[in-house]
């Protein structure tokens, strides 16, 4: 079974949760497969690949699991990262993201009056990447589309849930200095 759920895991692209898994080993083994012996099973798969002979690893991300590339290899891989820029989110996406993240669910018109400019391509290009969704629409006047971050947001922030967001208190702002200190 181990080499199945690991089959599985790395055929998906994104974090495969146990549910699924067991849906698609019980269609396999055309009998029932208990949540335990998954689980069992995924906690041995992550003791092995916790081994210094991968460079990869299984983490649990966003409510599944998924391999992931281990921090010491970062480096190895900017190459590839970079050639993939154009992915990359821009500064104004980056900033939308990152109020829709903490005010979830927002408006539009909050999220321009926040940023102070327009945010339709910025809103437009996180769709279209699935960073966000829309998640409803306000009671307000005119009953504007509300939008929250998706599933694709924790993986490709390697989050399991909003609270695992940094907080402000983690931002450590530093007092402004004039001149140098003196002894």
């Amino acid at each position: 079974m181990h080499k199945h759920i690991e089959a599985l895991i790395f055929c998906s692209p994104s974090p495969l949760g146990i549910e699924e898994i067991q849906k698609c080993l019980m269609e396999m083994f055309e009998s029932e497969v208990p949540k335990d012996h998954i689980a069992e099973a995924l906690v041995q798969l992550q003791e092995k690949y916790l081994h210094e002979d991968f460079s990869f690893a299984l983490e649990s991300v966003a409510g599944g699991f998924q391999f992931l590339t281990k921090p010491a290899y970062q480096s190895s891989i900017s190459i590839l990262l970079k050639q993939q820029s154009q992915k990359r989110l821009s500064t104004a996406q980056m900033e939308t993201l990152a109020i829709v993240a903490y005010k979830q669910p927002i408006t539009k018109s909050t999220l321009e009056q926040i940023r102070g400019v327009n945010c339709d391509y910025s809103i437009q290009k996180l769709l279209e990447k699935e960073l966000i969704r829309i998640t409803g629409k306000s009671e307000g006047v005119g009953r504007p589309l509300l939008y929250g971050t998706s599933e694709r947001f924790m993986e490709y922030f390697g989050i399991n849930e909003l609270k695992d967001l940094p907080q402000p208190k983690d931002f450590a702002s530093q007092e402004n200095q004039i001149g140098e200190e003196r002894d």
